[in-house]
């Protein structure tokens, strides 16, 4: 049986709050609208505005699901000047995010298929 990474926690330690957490963050993301948003925020600090009109929604409803990613520290706020730009600041998220991209990318270029997307 392999080990764990040094400085990594085992998954076999993880407690049930923590499981709960962590689905309650997989949730989250499941949703398309949101992972657009933790997506848009990827790449650089995004102000509600331009991200709202990047993916096709409202500032209001862009709003409402960056209030929900906050939360669950998915994303962070940092006021500069009159607007207030999101990011994806944490190395854990980016690099999971980073890494499923990666993951998507080589599958289609390999000629897999995606599974069908739900309704």
């Amino acid at each position: 049986m392999a080990r764990p990474s040094p400085g990594r926690a085992s998954t076999s330690r993880v407690g049930d709050d923590e499981v709960v957490e962590l689905a309650g963050m997989f949730w989250l993301m499941s949703d398309p609208t949101r992972l657009r948003i933790i997506l848009a925020c990827l790449a650089e600090p995004s102000p509600v505005g331009e991200m709202a009109e990047r993916i096709g929604i409202s500032a209001s409803l862009a709003s409402h699901h960056l209030r929900l990613l906050r939360a669950a520290r998915l994303l962070q706020a940092e006021r500069r000047g009159r607007q207030v730009l999101y990011a994806v600041t944490d190395g854990h998220i980016r690099s999971m995010l980073s890494d499923m991209v990666d993951h998507v990318a080589e599958g289609e270029a390999e000629g897999e298929s995606a599974p069908p997307a739900s309704p």
